[in-house]
């Protein structure tokens, strides 16, 4: 499979996820520059975690407008792979890819430390390495991980198996319902605040998050 890692100006998490993609699941990947108009057909596309735009307006609020997001648009309709990363969730809110939205956390304090995640949904393309109520060990560092939905959606959403993973134990950001990852009705677009690309290898105190990329290969 291959890779398409964009880059915002303030992405900073765009070459750890590259490494995770090269290095760790020795697949092809390429970086696509904000600017840029092109998604391949065969690629999976990941909006990592950073500061977009240094995060002026609203989280996401401007990267939305970038050229190449009418382009991830588009794949995401054909079917192809979209995850969205932290900066890269609040992103793929505000560009209307999937439902809802990511608020100032609960007490206004930008939290950075390593969570639990129980997987809600292990029948996606992106969890289909674990299984329901699998926990996995990955870290968390954002301001406005706090997700909020209005309630008629989110009875839909979990009546369609869109909650994907949940903090076990509890939101340490306030999320509604503990949610910290959500996908599309068509479950092609997957949005998580916890950073995978961050706990690919034992080296960085957990592995767990390979399973997800892993998934994508199955």
């Amino acid at each position: 499979m291959k890779f398409a890692v964009l880059q915002f100006p303030g992405s900073n998490c765009d070459q750890d996820a590259f490494h995770a993609v090269r290095d760790v699941l020795k697949q092809p990947v390429r970086y696509a520059w904000h600017k840029d108009t092109r998604i391949d057909a065969d690629e999976a596309v990941i909006v990592p975690g950073g500061f977009s735009y240094g995060d002026y307006l609203r989280c996401g609020a401007i990267a939305r407008f970038s050229p190449i997001m009418a382009a991830v648009k588009e794949a995401a309709a054909r079917g192809q792979t979209v995850l969205g990363i932290c900066n890269g969730f609040q992103i793929l809110c505000e560009a209307g890819l999937l439902p809802g939205a990511l608020v100032r956390n609960t007490g206004l304090h930008f939290i950075c430390e390593t969570v639990t995640l129980s997987v809600a949904n292990s029948r996606t393309r992106f969890t289909q390495q674990t299984r329901d109520g699998d926990t996995l060990r990955i870290p968390i560092a954002h301001g406005e991980g706090n997700y909020r939905v209005d309630a008629d959606t989110l009875k839909a959403m979990e009546d369609h198996g869109q909650i994907v993973f949940r903090y076990a134990g509890g939101a340490p950001n306030g999320s509604l319902g503990d949610i910290a990852g959500v996908c599309n009705k068509e479950g092609n677009v997957l949005g998580m605040m916890p950073h995978p690309e961050r706990a690919c290898e034992p080296l960085l105190g957990s592995a767990d998050g390979l399973k997800i990329f892993q998934s994508l290969l199955k």
